[in-house]
C-alpha cells in the first residue's frame, strides 16, 4: 500500500517512540531525493532513512546499505554544518496527513541552542524534504520549486515554509461523527469507501476499502437512515481512536515469498496466511521498499542505456536485411560465368548486332539450350567478356557481403547480449560494469561526474544451491562471466546456452556430478539466456579446461570443444524453488521472521 496518513502517522509514533532524545551522529545522501539520519538511541545506532522521490517517498529506519557519492550534495554537505551533534525532540504528523515533522535541538556556532525541523512531505511526484530554521524559513530542500513551476506554492531556499495547500478534508485525530457525517452527505452518489477517502486527510483507496469492511462488514451497506449512518460515522471515528493500539505490522507475500505490499495491522481484506508479521513497522516497509525501490531506480539509470541498445539493435537488423539482398543479388554470378564460357565457345556462329544467343548449354545434365542476351552495339567477344565482368563484379560484392554480414551478426549478437545482462542488473555496480564496457567499445560516451566517479564494489554473481548442496554460479553480464569462468577450476562444469547471448553457469564440482545438479545448472543457462521464454533450448556443457578465451575477444566471449548438449524447456517457478542466495556483498535488512 502507498505510505497514506494512517501508514505515516503510525511510523511517526514508533519513529518517535525509538529516536526522541537521540543524537545526530552521521548524515548521508547516496541518492539527490533520499537522506541517511545516523542517531545514537537507546544505546544504539539507528539509520533514519528520508525519501521524497516520486514513486517511493517514505520514512523509516533502514539497515540496507548505500553506496554514497564522492562528492556530498549541497543538501548533505548543509545539514551536516546545521545538524549533526543536534537531538531529535519529537517525530509527529501533520494533521493526519502524508506530512513528517523531525523537530530537533541543535548548537549553533557561538555554543547557542537553535530549534531546527525536517519537513517530509509524501505527495507522490510532487514528495519533497524541506529543512527549516526556527523562525521557519527554508535553509534547503531536495526539490526547489520556483514561480514556474507552480504558481500556487513555491520552494526555496530563504522563503517561509508555507505547508502544501490543504484539500478541505478531515483531520482523523480531530473529526467527530457528526463532521464525518456532514462530509460524506456531500458525496452521497458514491461508494462508502470512496466517499470516505475522499473525505478523511491522507486516507488511500487500500486503506479506506479496510475500513468499510471493518465497519459495515462483509457486503454491508452505509445505511439508508440518518441514525444507520450516523452509527457507521461513529464506528469510523472510534476505529480511528484505536489506531495506535491496534499496531502489529504485516508484509503481504505472494506464493513465491515476494513481498507484495505491506500493512501496519492486519488486513482483513487480504488472505491472514499471506501476511507475514513484523517486529515494526520499519522492518515492513523496508522488507517491501529496500528490493522495489533499488529497481526502480535501477530502471531509470538504464532507460537510455537500454534506448541506445534498441535503436542500435535496430540500425544492425536493416543493414543486415540489404546485406541479405545484396547476397541474394550475387546468387546469379554462376549464371554470368556460364553465358560468358558459352559465348566463347560459339563465337563463330555469332556475329555484331544480334540481340541474343540461343546455344547449347554444356552445363545442364539433361543436354539443353539456353538464351543469353546480347548488347547489339558489342561484338560476340566483347559479350562474353560483360558477363565475365558481371561474374567478377558479383563474385566480389558475395565474398564482401558476406564478410559484412558475418561482423553485423556478430554486432547484433553483442548488442543483445547487452540487452541481456541490462535486464540481469540488480544493484548499480553491475550497470557501471556494462557501462563501462559500451563506453570501450564506442557505444556511449564517458560520462564523468562526482557521483560516477566513486568507487563501487565489485559485482557478483548469482549463487544457487542445487538440491544435493553443490554450488552454482551464475554471471550476471560479461565481465562477471569472464571473472566466474576465469577463476573455475579445471575439473568444474561450464554451461551455456548454445549459439545465442546468455550467462556463464559453473557448477562448483570437480568429480562426478549428480545428475539434478547437472540439470538445474541446465535450467540456470536456459533461463538467463535470450532463449528464457523458449522451449527446449539448447545448452552445451563441457568442463571448464576446454574453455578458452579467445585474445582480444569482448568480455564473455569463449570458445570451447568436448561438449554434449541437453535440450531444457524452463518455466520461472523451477527457477523459483531452487535456493537462491545471491552475493550483493551487503547486509540485508531482518524481516522479522
Amino acid at each position: 500500500m502507498p505510505m497514506d496518513g494512517i501508514t505515516a502517522g503510525l511510523m511517526a509514533r514508533e519513529l518517535n517512540r525509538m529516536l526522541a532524545g537521540g543524537r545526530i551522529d552521521r548524515i548521508t545522501q547516496p541518492e539527490r531525493d533520499t537522506v541517511i539520519l545516523v542517531i545514537r538511541a537507546g544505546s544504539e545506532n539507528r539509520n533514519l532513512l528520508l525519501c521524497a522521490s516520486a514513486q517511493n517517498a517514505r520514512c523509516h529506519l533502514t539497515a540496507s546499505r548505500f553506496a554514497n557519492p564522492l562528492e556530498p550534495p549541497a543538501l548533505c554537505m548543509l545539514m551536516r554544518k546545521q545538524l549533526l551533534g543536534g537531538r531529535v525532540l519529537e517525530v509527529r504528523q501533520v494533521a493526519g496527513d502524508r506530512i513528517i515533522h523531525i523537530d530537533m535541538d541543535t548548537v549553533g556556532e557561538m555554543g547557542d541552542h537553535e530549534s531546527r525541523r525536517l519537513v517530509l512531505e509524501i505527495m507522490g511526484r510532487h514528495s519533497n524534504l524541506i529543512l527549516l530554521n526556527g523562525e521557519g524559513k527554508i535553509l534547503e530542500a531536495a526539490h526547489h520549486v520556483n514561480a514556474e513551476m507552480s504558481r500556487v506554492r513555491q520552494v526555496q531556499p530563504g522563503m517561509m515554509y508555507a505547508p502544501p495547500p490543504g484539500q478541505d478534508r478531515l483531520n482523523p485525530e480531530e473529526m467527530t461523527a457528526e463532521d464525518l457525517l456532514a462530509k460524506l452527505k456531500e458525496q452521497e452518489d458514491l461508494p462508502f469507501e470512496k466517499a470516505l477517502a475522499g473525505s478523511v486527510s491522507g486516507l488511500s483507496q487500500v486503506s479506506a476499502r479496510e475500513i468499510a469492511l471493518r465497519v459495515l462488514g462483509t457486503g454491508g451497506a452505509f445505511g439508508s437512515t440518518e441514525e444507520e449512518r450516523r452509527a457507521v460515522c461513529e464506528r469510523t471515528v472510534a476505529f480511528f481512536a484505536r489506531l495506535p493500539e491496534m499496531t502489529d505490522p504485516r508484509v503481504l507475500r505472494n506464493e513465491e515469498g515476494d513481498a507484495l505490499d505491506f500493512f501496519p495491522f492486519p488486513y482483513l481484506s487480504q488472505c491472514p496466511d499471506r501476511q507475514e508479521p513484523t517486529r515494526t513497522l520499519s522492518l515492513a516497509m523496508e522488507a517491501y521498499y529496500g528490493s522495489r525501490d533499488q529497481r526502480d531506480r535501477l530502471r531509470q539509470r538504464s532507460a537510455s542505456m537500454v534506448r541506445m541498445l534498441k535503436t542500435q539493435v535496430e540500425r544492425c537488423e536493416k543493414k543486415l536485411s540489404l546485406q541479405e539482398e545484396e547476397l541474394a543479388g550475387a546468387a546469379r554470378m554462376e549464371e554470368y560465368r556460364i553465358m560468358g564460357e558459352v559465348l566463347n565457345a560459339s563465337l563463330f556462329n555469332l556475329k555484331k548486332g544480334m540481340r541474343e544467343a540461343v546455344l547449347p548449354n554444356w552445363y545442364d545434365p539433361e543436354g539443353g539450350t539456353i538464351t543469353i542476351p546480347l548488347d547489339e552495339r558489342l561484338t560476340p567477344s566483347q559479350n562474353a567478356q560483360k558477363y565475365f565482368k558481371k561474374y567478377q563484379k558479383a563474385r566480389s560484392a558475395r565474398i564482401s557481403a558476406q564478410e559484412q554480414r558475418e561482423k553485423t551478426l556478430q554486432e547484433l549478437d553483442y548488442l543483445e547480449g547487452m540487452l541481456l545482462d541490462v535486464e540481469k542488473c540488480v544493484e548499480e555496480s553491475e550497470l557501471e560494469e556494462i557501462r563501462g564496457e559500451l563506453v570501450r567499445t564506442g557505444y556511449m560516451k564517458r560520462v564523468t561526474n562526482r557521483r560516477q566517479q566513486r568507487a563501487l564494489p565489485q559485482s557478483r554473481p548469482y549463487r544457487y544451491l542445487s538440491g544435493d548442496g553443490i554450488e552454482i554460479l551464475v554471471g550476471k553480464n560479461g565481465p562477471q562471466n569472464d571473472r566466474i569462468t576465469g577463476s573455475a577450476k579445471p575439473e568444474e562444469m561450464w554451461l551455456h546456452a548454445k549459439d545465442m547471448p546468455g550467462s556463464h553457469v559453473i557448477i562448483r564440482c570437480e568429480g562426478d556430478i549428480p545428475t539434478e545438479t547437472l540439470k538445474q545448472a541446465a535450467m540456470l543457462a536456459a533461463w538467463y539466456s535470450k532463449g528464457q521464454r523458449s522451449s527446449m533450448v539448447p545448452i552445451d556443457y563441457t568442463r571448464r579446461k576446454y574453455v578458452k578465451k579467445p585474445s582480444g575477444a569482448a568480455p564473455g566471449k569463449v570458445i570451447y570443444t568436448h561438449q554434449k548438449t541437453a535440450y531444457m524447456t524452463v518455466e520461472e517457478a523451477e527457477i523459483r524453488k531452487m535456493k537462491e542466495e545471491r552475493l550483493t556483498g551487503r547486509d540485508e535488512p531482518e524481516t522479522g521472521k
